[in-house]
């Protein structure tokens, strides 16, 4: 993870709630307080893919399961 950007469903979670406590000191100016939301709602999309991702392959391994 060279580039700054978060990896892991784990470091996207870490990053929004930085951006939350940033934004929540009340001390950001109004244009890194877009920059910041507009980053939280990406990093927020793509934890659900993520989440959405991982319930399926939790279904299917349900579903491959074999029953008793």
């Amino acid at each position: 993870m060279s580039s700054g950007v978060p990896a892991t469903f784990e470091q996207k979670l870490e990053r929004i709630d930085a951006i939350v406590k940033e934004l929540e000191g009340g001390r950001v100016e109004l244009d890194r307080a877009i920059e910041l939301f507009k980053e939280g709602k990406q990093l927020t999309r793509e934890c659900e893919i993520l989440l959405r991702s991982a319930q399926e392959q939790v279904d299917r391994a349900m579903n491959d399961a074999p029953t008793p």
